[in-house]
């Protein structure tokens, strides 16, 4: 069970506080290089049914095969989500009429699922972290694609989806917000890539979202609730959620009854619009498909993908922390992409003392490193930096060769010149000096030209930063701070 709502989770309205209930059901495009149910290419892109074959066409006797790749990739997302596996699952015919759907029906799972309950931990930006409970996972074919700009006269159909697997992801209510529907969305796509079970690129389709919202008083019964199908962006999403909600208060404080229905979302709008009345599960009447025995497998065959998961995005946080005494701030924004996650791995894997420099290390990643690509607009592979070279500056720090000022200097060289930070500390005299002589030298001159700050700093002790400043700047960033402060204090006599 989650903790109850925080009054900051509550949307004000003129009768009062109402709560969001949402859940969220994610198509995602199983990564495999067939369809679920044909030997077909799933490669994106490519002339309009070039990737179709009998099956997908619905030619008359064309029989459906199952695609095992498809079904190890289900099995080992529903393990990724510490589901239960079922051993024993049903496709059924879904049926409804649809342009692009060449059979009059969808082959999906109703009652069978391949996966059962799940669970999945997000991390809030605020610190804290929810439990949403994943209803179920099943397999099922998607449907072709209809272009409507091509003729003036008719749609044209393209078939090169048809047939294409997804996994369906349906969650529990258990959301309350659209910050926290937007974090779990971004989390589920995290597993699914460190899986490699989807790509999770949003942008050409191979992961949607249709979001269900209802609105209630708190402790009141579930309201009614509108889906809004096919949300292609997570910054959409939380559009979507907060205009949704907002439209219903706002009926239901004038009087009026909230419809079942399905919605669109339009991003440029930034509303919702009524697509057609919601469906439910007899309206489609389900039967399981003649054509396909169920599925079933071995607690085995369980057992042996279980064994070869790879490490997963909480796993790896909790060892970040574990090992290297990262934040569990700093740990999260590591793993969120396995990206970069992979580099900060890389970093440390370049790096010769790792206990000693693993937080730096994190540090520069996250606050040079990220703070500079997101500057320009750029993603990690994009990083002119390699782990190595970032490595090499943060083993730099690390030994006291050089200080944090001269390792940005040396970041920005680096970044724009590329090569060999050591020896470029060599080749332009960076090194820090930590000769005690030629620093005292630098504190007696500040001090004995400063008397009235000197006096100031006896009576507050804290101001002796703005000598360690100036010391600092004297030497051109090169002095080593802590023998500065160390100086200054024992000069200052505080």
């Amino acid at each position: 069970m989650n903790a109850p709502v925080k009054p900051s989770k509550l949307i004000k309205g003129a009768t009062g506080d109402w709560e969001m209930v949402i859940g969220v059901e994610v198509h995602a495009q199983v990564t495999s290089n067939s369809k679920l149910f044909s030997g077909a290419s799933t490669e994106f892109g490519g002339e309009p049914n070039s990737h179709v074959s009998l099956v997908d066409a619905a030619m008359p006797g064309m029989l459906p095969v199952i695609n095992e790749v498809c079904i190890r990739q289900a099995v080992r997302t529903g393990l990724g989500l510490k589901a239960q596996i079922n051993l024993r699952s049903v496709f059924d015919r879904k049926n409804y009429f649809y342009p692009d759907l060449p059979q009059g029906y969808q082959i999906s799972q109703y009652k069978s699922p391949i996966v059962g309950e799940g669970e999945v931990v997000v991390d809030l930006e605020s610190g804290e972290s929810i439990s949403v409970g994943i209803e179920r996972l099943h397999l099922e074919q998607d449907a072709a694609k209809l272009l409507h700009d091509q003729n003036p006269a008719m749609s044209l159909v393209d078939l090169n989806r048809s047939g294409v697997a997804l996994m369906e992801i349906v969650s529990k209510p258990d959301m309350r917000s659209s910050e926290q529907a937007r974090a779990y969305v971004t989390k589920l796509r995290a597993i699914l890539r460190y899986l490699g079970t989807c790509d999770g690129d949003m942008e050409k389709g191979s992961l949607r979202a249709d979001v269900n919202v209802s609105v209630r008083k708190p402790g009141d019964p579930l309201g009614t609730r509108c889906e809004i199908k096919n949300v292609n962006s997570i910054r959409f999403i939380g559009q979507a959620i907060d205009y949704e909600a907002r439209r219903q208060i706002g009926i239901l404080e004038d009087g009026g009854s909230i419809e079942q229905e399905t919605r669109l979302f339009d991003p440029g709008k930034g509303e919702t619009r009524s697509m057609r009345s919601k469906e439910e599960a007899h309206d489609y009447r389900y039967f399981p498909d003649p054509d396909l025995l169920p599925l079933e497998f071995t607690q085995g065959y369980v057992d042996e993908l279980k064994a070869d998961l790879p490490e997963l995005p909480d796993q790896k946080k909790a060892r970040f922390i574990g090992d290297f005494g990262l934040t569990p701030y700093d740990a999260g924004v590591l793993v969120s992409e396995q990206e970069s996650a992979d580099f900060y791995e890389a970093v440390l894997a370049n790096l010769a003392n790792r206990s000693r420099d693993g937080k730096l290390a994190a540090n520069w990643v996250i606050n040079e490193l990220f703070g500079r690509l997101n500057k320009e607009g750029e993603g990690i592979a994009a990083s002119p930096l390699s782990a190595a070279q970032l490595a090499a500056i943060v083993g730099l720090i690390g030994e006291g060769t050089i200080s944090g000022k001269i390792a940005k200097d040396l970041f920005e060289m680096v970044w724009a010149e590329g090569g060999d930070p050591r020896a470029l500390v060599e080749a332009r005299g960076m090194k820090q000096v930590t000769d005690v002589g030629a620093i005292e030298k630098a504190v007696d001159e500040i001090i004995a030209a400063n008397p009235d700050k000197v006096a100031q700093a006896k009576a507050k002790p804290q101001l002796v930063g703005w000598f360690v400043g100036q010391v600092m700047k004297a030497s051109g960033g090169k002095a080593n701070p802590q023998s500065v402060n160390d100086l200054l204090k024992s000069k200052l006599g505080i």
